[in-house]
C-alpha cells in the first residue's frame, strides 16, 4: 500500500491539467496495435470492454466508430477522464461508463463490471510494488469472464526505466505469462517501437491471452 493514497492520484491529476493531450509522452494519434488485437479476438460488438487507464485515450473514440456499444473506461485521473468526455462530446460520452478509482485500491473498494476484453496500455508497469500488483491481478480476475481475453501493453525489457517521473516494471511476454498465472493462455505478443510526439522512440511488448 502506498504511504500515501493520494499522491499518485494527484501525479497524474496534474499531468493532465498542465499539459495537452498530444503533447503527452504516451500520446498515440492512432491507437494501431491496440486496435488490431481488440478486433483478434472477434468478439461481437455489444460485449463489455474495459480500457484501464484509459486516460484521454483515442481508442474509446475508435471503438464507438468500429461499432463497439460496451465500453468501460477506468482511470485514477478524473482530469483525463473530463478532457476524454469533453473530446467525445456529449452524444458519445453518454455511450461510455466511466469510472475514476485506483486499480490498486483496497480490494472490497469498488466493482469492475464483467468484462469480455480487458484492455491495459501501459498501466501495469507503473506498479512497482508487489502488493499492488496483488490488487491488479485480483481486480483482472475479478472482471475478466471465462474465455474472456486481456490485453496488455508494457514497456519491454529494453525499454524505459522511468516515465512520466516515476519508476517502472519492465517485462517480456514470459513475465507477463507468470504474472498472469495459469488461468490464462498467451494467444499472441510482439515487441513494438511506439514513436513519442518528441520523436523519441520506447520499446515496448504487447500481448493478448484468453481465460481458461
Amino acid at each position: 500500500m502506498k504511504s500515501n493514497p493520494m499522491s499518485t492520484n494527484e501525479h497524474w491529476n496534474r499531468i493532465y491539467s498542465t499539459k495537452m493531450t498530444n503533447e503527452l509522452g504516451w500520446y498515440e494519434a492512432q491507437p494501431v496495435p491496440s486496435r488490431g488485437l481488440i478486433q483478434n479476438c472477434c468478439v461481437s460488438k455489444d460485449s463489455p470492454i474495459i480500457d484501464i487507464g484509459s486516460g484521454t485515450s483515442t481508442l474509446i473514440s475508435d471503438l464507438l466508430g468500429e461499432g463497439y456499444e460496451n465500453i468501460s473506461a477506468l482511470d485514477i485521473s478524473q482530469a483525463a477522464l473530463s478532457k476524454a468526455k469533453s473530446f467525445l462530446g456529449e452524444h458519445l460520452s453518454k455511450k461510455v461508463q466511466w469510472i475514476i478509482k485506483d486499480i490498486t485500491s483496497e480490494i472490497d473498494d469498488f466493482e469492475i463490471p464483467k468484462v469480455e476484453i480487458w484492455h491495459d496500455r501501459a498501466v501495469l508497469h507503473f506498479l512497482v510494488d508487489e502488493e499492488d500488483r496483488e490488487r491488479y491481478l485480483f481486480q483482472l480476475k475479478k472482471a475478466v469472464v471465462p474465455a474472456g481475453y486481456v490485453i496488455i501493453s508494457a514497456f519491454a525489457l529494453d525499454g524505459a526505466e522511468k516515465c512520466s517521473g516515476l519508476d517502472v516494471v519492465r517485462y517480456d511476454s514470459r513475465k507477463l505469462c507468470t504474472f498472469l498465472g495459469e488461468s490464462f493462455t498467451l494467444i499472441e505478443s510482439f515487441n513494438y517501437k511506439y514513436s513519442m510526439p518528441s520523436g523519441g522512440k520506447r520499446p515496448f511488448v504487447y500481448t493478448r491471452f484468453q481465460r481458461h
